[in-house]
């Protein structure tokens, strides 16, 4: 449990980054300020290239800015990235592969032993707490090829937590899973959030207004917002206007309505592409 006195889990102070010294330090993110408490509930929403996963990555670790400062968990980003789950939206796992969901849980647990390849027996309790504590633990011997999307997706929180995770971020949870899924993923992510801060990049507006406690609002430029605050004027001064409200309630999604607009993702050059920790 953290204390009143306990440092923000993420404090991004005058963030600004570009991928191109020619384009301006500012043309990724622009003096971005966002902060998130340690029992915070957190949506990222914004159009495609702006941002999200660059912000993401800084607070990972992964980049630098050239401007502002970044501290999570009290601790500069790389310091802090084992204590950091994530779970990202396309995660890079040979579905093939003859590996048990309890194999896959134990890669969480990669960089943690010297034992190698071969894990200690607390390892692999650690990674049945993390089953357990998703909901899988009746799964933990079956392939993960075998699962359905909402089951996968669960799988691999427990691979996030079984790190010792004590921040929680997720890029696109409820992405490609059924409405029952997506309902079982939002249980487990507000019983989640009684442990722990999370933070949801999203595009699913529908959850980011009934689930998330606070919002951040990214179009380069950061803005906080309480979801009610997130109305369809607002999307429209964020998106530049190109807004579509896409409902999907008969097509298996949970909360309805999701925003597409134009937009490119996040310029990067190549080998800028860090990978997940």
């Amino acid at each position: 449990m953290s204390g009143a006195g306990d440092p923000p889990a993420i404090d991004v102070r005058g963030v600004s980054f570009s991928f191109s010294p020619r384009e301006g330090p500012r043309a990724v993110l622009d003096r971005v300020d966002f902060v998130v408490g340690g029992r915070d509930f957190v949506g990222i929403i914004g159009p495609n290239g702006g941002g999200k996963t660059t912000l993401v990555r800084i607070i990972l670790g992964l980049l630098d800015p050239q401007e502002g400062s970044v501290r999570v968990l009290g601790a500069p980003p790389r310091a802090a990235r084992r204590s950091v789950g994530y779970v990202p939206q396309r995660a890079s796992i040979n579905l093939a592969a003859p590996a048990s969901v309890l194999d896959v849980v134990l890669m969480g647990r990669l960089g943690r032993s010297s034992w190698g390849w071969r894990f200690p027996r607390s390892d692999r309790e650690a990674a049945l707490a993390s089953l357990a504590l998703t909901g899988t633990a009746e799964l933990a011997q079956r392939p993960l090829a075998s699962l359905s999307g909402g089951q996968r997706q669960r799988v691999l929180i427990a691979r996030a937590l079984c790190a010792d995770a004590r921040l929680l971020i997720l890029d696109e949870p409820t992405a490609g899973v059924d409405a029952e899924a997506e309902r079982d993923l939002t249980e487990l992510l507000h019983r989640l959030n009684e442990r722990m801060p999370i933070v949801i990049v999203t595009h699913d507006i529908g959850f980011v207004a009934s689930e998330v406690g606070s919002v951040l609002c990214l179009n380069r430029r950061g803005s906080v917002h309480r979801p009610q605050e997130v109305t369809g004027e607002t999307l429209a001064a964020m998106y530049g206007g190109s807004v579509r409200m896409i409902g999907h309630d008969g097509c298996g999604g949970g909360h309805g309505v999701h925003v597409h607009a134009h937009g490119h993702a996040d310029r990067e050059p190549p080998g800028a592409r860090g990978a997940a920790p």
